[in-house]
């Protein structure tokens, strides 16, 4: 046997790989925690001079010892048929891989920290600069999440809606700086850091706290208003009711008011009769909306929280606010991957019922809208025409801008869609599904580098939506494994890690053959222990993602203006696609984008 297999043999070759890759991404570590704990210049230049100094030991070890099932042993104590080398080889190989991974993260890790500022300032929303403390405004509020006291501790919801229902009132008062639900209950079990800490990173100069407690048919809620200035509280009281949908409603009225007329300000009657006419007198049909509300606010059991709407309308057909959330829930269904019913009609149905219930409602116009993204060809003018109306009941509405922005984004108004997003985030900053589409305005106007910082932004927010375009551009520009390492991060979430190779590959290999590999990729879809796939590779971003560009008959997002892939850009699809949903109609009539021109009588060319 020659020295190269005897080193082979006896692992020596794959023992000194795994010293150099766990070298690398000790210095790959040591770079990162030093540039954060700011530890001097020659931490790094140790480190370097012993594992240098550590090598050679360690590869003389490697040829004299083996490990074995009893012990480290000398190589020359052990029978060649007795030994384990192969299967020690194996572990090593598989070490290997996972530092090799580990190293990739690190890596990724370091490019998306921030270099000294945080990258959020220049998408921030309106008026300072990142250095500038932001005044408080004086008449300003956050309303926490209202703590569960019940005997059972099973009634989050419950408290969680109050204070919402709370919160909903008084982001209608005009004169009233109210900081969002979004960002209110990001502070959700860190009541440790004090009211002074909490406010201040909300920038407001006062919190609304208080608990929930429900045993029967009786209720106690308790509420105080505190002065994060200077700590002390303004107001407080205690409302022992009746459990009925009329005392709750007077409850939250009576704490809006007592807030109100300590910072003030005068409120108008409207702001609580237009919510009265839209509510109900059933306090079961009122629970069962205000447990949907959570599941659907946080996107958690959609099914159920279909289930719970359909519920609180049958148990009172005149529950407007409870059509409008039904409504809603049925026009993101398709979204999620839920297909078995007629959702878009449905939700066109509750909608118009919420409507005729309650004119003045805002929400269900703006489902209204983003329902016809449905219907091809796709009627703008009625849709914008309905975001008006939505925004003009509730300036404040966070979804309808959002709708509107994606609507702005498929028509090729970027700049139009960039507005939308900025009013949203100025609205409520911490609404990160806006930020990311944010991300795509800019990246499809043209300015990737602010896009690339943006979505980074949004990625450290903990949000990983709209990031498909992002992962062909890292893949376009060389930067294939950090796309990797997201992909794999999005499956494993899921629960679907075989189809991360597929899916690199598919968006990655120009021969790369979807058809040739299509049974495993489909069960790749199917977690183990499961019969169905988590996603139906029919959703149109994954006949994109398989360059099943014929197969593609709508779209949930605007590919037409991905900068990548090249491929789709470059093939008839795309003019398909921008047609069938009738883009360039509503441009005749209304005006081309700046990257679009009118081609004769019925073409048209896009840059």
């Amino acid at each position: 046997m020659s020295l190269f297999e005897e080193l082979k043999r006896r692992n020596v070759i794959r023992v000194a790989v795994l010293y150099l890759v766990s070298s690398w991404v000790l210095l790959q570590l040591t770079d990162v925690l030093s540039s954060l704990l700011n530890v001097p210049e020659s931490v790094g230049s140790i480190v370097v001079l012993l594992l240098i100094l550590g090598f050679i030991p360690v590869v003389i070890f490697a040829w004299v010892y083996e490990m074995t099932p009893e012990g480290v042993k000398k190589q020359a104590e052990i029978d060649r048929s007795q030994s384990i080398t192969a299967e020690t080889g194996k572990r090593i190989n598989t070490l290997i891989i996972v530092l090799l991974v580990v190293a990739i993260a690190v890596v990724v890790l370091d490019r998306m920290l921030p270099a000294s500022a945080p990258v959020a300032a220049p998408v921030a929303t309106a008026a300072s600069s990142a250095t500038e403390t932001p005044r408080v405004p004086a008449k300003s509020i956050a309303v926490l999440p209202f703590a569960d006291l019940s005997p059972g501790g099973d009634q989050e919801y419950f408290s969680d809606g109050i204070a919402e229902e709370i919160l909903n009132v008084l982001v209608r008062i005009e004169d009233l700086k109210v900081a969002s639900r979004t960002t209110s209950w990001g502070f959700k079990g860190q009541e440790a850091l004090g009211v002074p800490n909490i406010a201040g990173k909300m920038n407001v100069r006062h919190v609304l706290e208080g608990s929930v407690r429900k045993s029967g048919d009786k209720v106690r809620i308790t509420a105080q208003l505190i002065d994060a200035a200077t700590d002390q509280h303004l107001w407080s009281e205690t409302y022992d009711r009746t459990l009925t949908a009329e005392s709750l409603f007077q409850i939250q009225d009576d704490i809006a008011k007592a807030i109100v007329e300590q910072l003030g300000i005068i409120m108008e009657a409207d702001v609580v009769t237009a919510r009265h006419t839209a509510d109900t007198k059933d306090i079961d049909a009122y629970e069962l909306y205000l447990e949907a509300s959570q599941l659907f606010t946080e996107r958690r059991s959609l099914l159920r929280a279909i289930d719970l709407f359909e519920r609180a309308v049958a148990a009172d057909p005149g529950f407007a606010r409870a059509w409008a959330g039904l409504a809603a829930i049925y026009n993101v269904a398709p979204g999620w991957g839920f297909t078995g019913r007629d959702y878009p009609a449905l939700s066109r149905e509750a909608a118009e019922t919420a409507i005729r219930l309650s004119p003045e409602l805002s929400l269900p116009y703006a489902v209204l809208a983003m329902s016809l993204n449905s219907d091809y060809p796709v009627d703008y003018e009625r849709a914008l025409a309905l975001f008006d109306e939505a925004l003009t009941r509730d300036p404040k509405n966070t979804t309808a801008y959002l709708w509107r922005t994606i609507m702005y984004l498929d028509l090729g108004y970027f700049d139009l869609a960039e507005q939308g997003a900025l009013k949203c985030l100025e609205i409520d900053a911490a609404y990160e599904i806006c930020r990311s589409f944010l991300a795509l305005a800019v990246l499809f106007a043209g300015d990737t580098e602010r896009a690339l910082e943006i979505h980074e932004t949004v990625l450290r927010h903990g949000f990983f939506g709209n990031s498909d375009p992002f992962l062909y551009l890292y893949i376009a520009t060389g930067e294939e494994r950090t796309a990797l390492i997201a992909i794999a991060a999005a499956n494993a979430a899921s629960g679907i890690n075989n189809a991360t190779a597929y899916e690199y590959r598919a968006m990655s290999d120009p021969a790369f053959d979807f058809e040739a590999e299509k049974t495993l990729i489909e069960q790749a879809y199917v977690p183990p222990g499961e019969t169905e796939p988590v996603i139906s590779l029919t959703y149109p971003d994954y006949l994109l993602r398989y360059r099943r560009y014929d197969e593609m008959q709508s779209s949930e997002m605007a590919y037409w203006w991905y900068p990548h892939p090249q491929e789709f850009r470059n093939s008839p699809h795309r003019k398909r696609l921008m047609r069938l949903t009738g883009m360039p109609e509503y441009w005749r009539k209304h005006g081309f984008p700046p990257q679009c021109r009118p081609v004769g009588a019925d073409d048209f060319e896009c840059d």
